[in-house]
């Protein structure tokens, strides 16, 4: 249907937008343009508007990636670093410097097309899987089992997962046993529901931390009213030196969780 609409666009106003091209051993090598080249020839214009930038294939490949690099997706950054890799013999330190990317950075986007079986590939490409999700959990676990990978991609085909989801289900199937792995398997939104109602049941360490500050706050605002209220006038002798003691002893906790916080928070930053 673009492509169509591309041949009636061209056919009722002409070409616009020149294709870009190199010149390389006496001919003509297209590196952007290739859908507006059919059209034209579809409609047998025998005329082409190019624009010739004057340097190298590789060169001129990576400009024109650069150029429209926001609107790219995963899939096509890994097919052009692979057609990289194939045509020009680079490396992934290579490839990573020209992109200025890191190393690994390549090696994900590689392994989506090198590594990653075939089916789940089709699952990125009809939008049905996130390549962020694919490139974080089923990369790994395809490079550790391939089997495994098909087999859990095929479990989330259809229901169009969150990332953290996918990685929920990839977490249970390394860490569970076979059963939990057939759970994962034949029904994954039932494992996810699962593992939500765990989540809300165990706190996570931030909400404890929070509840001990409250608590701790409690505690002390309730030990400021037994002050208010004549308390250690009320203590003997005795009494009153071991609260001291007791007291001396809260105060440098609470004094070295006020500095732990501060120091920390500033780092924070």
């Amino acid at each position: 249907m673009a492509e169509r609409a591309l041949v009636g666009a061209l056919a009722e106003h002409g070409q616009k937008l020149p294709i870009v091209v190199i010149e390389a051993d006496g001919r003509y090598i297209v590196i952007d343009g290739y859908k507006r080249l059919r059209a034209l020839k579809r409609l047998s214009r025998d005329t082409v508007i190019a624009a010739d930038w004057r340097m190298t294939e590789l060169e001129a490949l990576l400009l024109e990636r650069r150029l429209r690099a926001s609107g790219e997706d995963a899939l096509d950054q890994a097919w052009l670093l692979a057609e990289l890799q194939e045509r020009f013999g680079l490396s992934l330190e290579e490839l990573g410097t020209r992109f200025d990317r890191s190393k690994s950075w390549v090696s994900r986007r590689l392994g989506l097309i090198q590594t990653l079986p075939e089916s789940i590939q089709a699952q990125v490409r009809a939008g049905q899987l996130s390549a962020h999700a694919a490139m974080k959990y089923l990369l790994p676990l395809a490079r550790a089992n391939g089997q495994a990978a098909t087999q859990l991609g095929a479990a989330i085909a259809l229901l169009k997962l969150s990332s953290r989801q996918v990685g929920t289900l990839y977490t249970g199937w390394q860490s569970g046993g076979a059963r939990t792995r057939e759970l994962i398997v034949e029904r994954p939104q039932v494992y996810l529901q699962a593992r939500s109602v765990e989540q809300r049941a165990s706190p996570s360490s931030s909400e404890l931390w929070r509840n001990d500050l409250k608590a701790l706050a409690a505690i002390a605002r309730r030990a400021r009213r037994a002050i208010e209220g004549g308390l250690l006038a009320q203590l003997l002798t005795q009494e009153r030196a071991e609260a001291e003691e007791d007291f001396e002893r809260m105060r440098d906790a609470v004094q070295g969780l006020i500095e732990r916080y501060a120091l920390e928070r500033g780092h924070a930053r």
